[in-house]
């Protein structure tokens, strides 16, 4: 049986430090919704068989986004299974595509706020981890002088940055592996985190600066400037 290639989406969260009238997957950016950037950069991948993007059990905004983009019909599923934290809504979504997703096959797991994602990094990813026997995620390089401060904000230390990466998404793992590692983490702030704790090693592919995550409102100006070829 070949081997599917699937996305997963969680996109629960309400991005409190974003201070926006509506949840920050849904903010405008360079003329659309932040989530659709995303969805758009999925469904244009000749790779990923679907893409499910896990959403509160409120949201009243997710089937308006889709059925107003037709090429996002048919290859894109919501699934209102969000949990309190990402290790539970994207466990929740693991369930809920049970019957759809095989045991071996792969789940690129991908923050809803990361738009800058293009099909050259999904090609990337997936070219990089195919064969691997763990899985791994995009990820960059440090390049900045990283201090660590006291309680006082002055310097305790300064950290030796070699070897040191920045984790990014999507990260890539199995089916059944993923699913095993989440439903033994604690509350791990991404699925790598999971498998580490299982005793493995993700591989880590460079990723992009592109692909960064948006957080505060001014990362929403940086955003788009690379959506628009700018930056």
């Amino acid at each position: 049986m070949a081997t599917s290639y699937f996305a997963l989406i969680p996109a629960a969260g309400i991005g409190a430090r974003m201070k926006g009238e509506q949840p920050k997957q849904y903010l405008q950016l360079a003329g659309k919704p932040m989530l659709q950037h995303v969805l758009d950069t999925f469904a244009a991948s000749a790779a990923i068989a679907h893409t499910f993007v896990v959403v509160s059990g409120g949201d009243g905004y997710i089937e308006d986004l889709i059925s107003a983009a037709p090429h996002l019909i048919g290859r894109v599923t919501a699934l209102y299974r969000g949990g309190l934290t990402r290790r539970e809504s994207v466990l929740n979504g693991l369930h809920a595509v049970r019957e759809k997703v095989n045991d071996e096959d792969w789940v690129l797991v991908h923050d809803a706020a990361r738009p800058g994602l293009t099909v050259a990094l999904i090609d990337k990813l997936i070219c990089a981890l195919r064969e691997d026997a763990t899985g791994g995620l995009l990820a960059m390089p440090l390049v900045d002088t990283l201090k660590r401060s006291g309680p006082d904000l002055r310097v305790d230390a300064t950290v030796p940055r070699d070897r040191l990466w920045t984790a990014q998404t999507p990260q890539m793992f199995r089916y059944a592996l993923l699913r095993q590692a989440l439903e033994n983490a604690g509350d791990v702030t991404d699925e790598a985190s999971a498998i580490e704790a299982m005793g493995l090693r993700p591989q880590l592919v460079e990723g992009s600066q592109r692909n960064f995550k948006v957080t505060l409102p001014q990362d929403l100006l940086l955003a788009e400037l690379f959506l628009k070829g700018i930056a």
